[in-house]
């Protein structure tokens, strides 16, 4: 035999799925900050210091779950806490890992002796050629760094692709692999530059 519902049951009924729905907004909340502080990190590029690899104001996405037990590698690009300003990332490429060491010469960057190919530094419109990678040192403010440096084990060697136009290891020195927030995966937005670093 059916039963009318009367309307206590009726309210009953509705509160039961209201309190379903705010489960479910809760557990979606959750679920998402969890997701935002181990797993995706998702980051605003305000400067060219990246240029032509990624452009100012792209927004790109970085991944936090393989650093837990396997630091960056050389060519990964990076975000980290900044070493210039509390509270700012940073977002450059691994150059080099502790152990290694760097050196500058005639504007090549040169990595245990081999001179590295850099496919990704950004071409000077003047000479065709890739940008000059040049000290920083001789800069108000900067580390000091002398070269050939031996990079520090726990920490990594990072520069920009935009070679004249960032502030990076060359004047701030390496950065503790426990400053490294997030190894990025691919830009997102604009979709005109979307892709894959």
């Amino acid at each position: 035999m059916a039963r009318h519902l009367g309307e206590a049951d009726a309210r009953e009924e509705r509160g039961e799925s209201h309190l379903w729905l705010v489960w479910v907004l809760v557990l979606g909340v959750v679920g998402a900050l969890l997701l935002r502080t181990f797993v995706i990190g998702a980051y605003y590029v305000p400067s060219g210091s990246m240029l032509d690899s990624i452009q100012e104001g792209d927004l790109i996405l970085g991944e936090r779950v393989t650093l837990a037990w396997d630091g960056p590698d050389p060519g990964d690009v990076v975000t980290f806490d900044s070493p210039l300003a509390v509270g700012e990332t940073l977002v450059k490429r691994v150059v080099a890992v502790g152990g290694q060491t760097i050196d500058l010469r005639d504007g090549v960057v040169y990595v245990d002796g081999e001179a590295l190919e850099e496919p990704y530094v950004r071409i000077d419109s003047a000479t065709g050629e890739p940008e000059r990678t040049d000290s920083l040192s001789g800069l108000a403010g900067s580390a000091g760094i002398t070269y050939p440096y031996t990079v520090p084990e726990g920490t990594v060697w990072v520069m920009g692709d935009n070679r004249t136009n960032s502030k990076d290891s060359r004047f701030f020195g390496p950065v503790s692999v426990d400053d490294v927030t997030s190894r990025v995966l691919f830009i997102y937005w604009p979709l005109s530059h979307a892709g894959t670093l």
